[in-house]
């Protein structure tokens, strides 16, 4: 729009907080709570417009230069009109969801409502997140962690499982195991229950694989079995083994 804009230096990326740099020689932080609280900057003048945008679900992003508060902006995103139906598949497959964020409480709650989500761990910095997916696996837990962004690689990293929005950062999809190709939060219901169907398979097929064998040795043992016999047992296996497998293919996604 034509406006003269002055040179930025000293520019650093705040992990989990923010960002700072030197524009027209002053002092600018733009970021969370903590950032400000880091510069010494007194937000108390906007606290209560900050609680009412947090309120609403926004995220409020604090701006200061030189130590002095200038403003506020808040920011959000809607929650996707599949996030609940997603998270109700899982809770059906008995998974139990919890969300795991760097946002403010208040905000991160309005969002889990919406989403049907009954648990949320919020204000973590990036690098704890991986710490939280630890407590939750010493609490015996099997964690599945779901992200898209480069804060959340080393908490895929940490899970028994990650999957990564096909949507979101390189680094996280090089990170975990799983990517979902698309950003549809019901595919993650998805992958479980076809994983938990690929386990089932697999289990059958070591069953056909030995129960021949298993019949098979104490006639042998005997001088019952004879090599034909023996031979179309082995085939008799094998043809199981890969018709059950193939059998796979008729797993459809479960309905919302």
């Amino acid at each position: 729009e034509g406006a003269a804009l002055d040179a930025v230096s000293d520019f650093q990326a705040k992990t989990g907080r923010g960002l700072t740099a030197t524009v027209g020689g002053r002092a600018i932080a733009v970021g969370n709570r903590r950032l400000m609280a880091e510069a010494g900057v007194d937000a108390r003048a906007l606290e209560a417009r900050a609680k009412s945008c947090e309120e609403r679900g926004r995220t409020v992003v604090w701006i200061a230069a030189d130590g002095v508060l200038l403003g506020v902006m808040s920011v959000g995103d809607a929650v996707k009109p599949s996030a609940r139906a997603a998270v109700a598949k899982l809770k059906a497959l008995g998974a139990r969801a919890v969300m795991l964020t760097g946002d403010n409480a208040r905000s991160a709650a309005v969002a889990a409502r919406a989403a049907g989500i009954d648990e949320v761990i919020a204000e973590v910095l990036p690098e704890d997140k991986a710490g939280e997916v630890e407590r939750l696996k010493r609490a015996g837990e099997v964690v599945a962690m779901i992200g898209d962004g480069v804060n959340d690689a080393p908490a895929l990293a940490a899970a028994d499982v990650g999957l990564a929005i096909g949507t979101g950062s390189d680094v996280a999809m090089h990170t975990a195991g799983v990517t979902l190709m698309r950003g549809a939060p019901e595919l993650v219901a998805d992958t479980v229950s076809i994983s938990r169907a690929t386990a089932r398979k697999i289990a059958q097929n070591l069953f056909w694989a030995f129960i021949y064998n298993i019949i098979a040795l104490p006639l042998a043992a005997a001088g019952q079995l004879s090599p034909v016999i023996a031979g179309a047992a082995m085939a008799m296996s094998s043809v199981s083994v890969a018709l059950n497998a193939l059998l796979l293919k008729r797993w459809k996604p479960q309905a919302d």
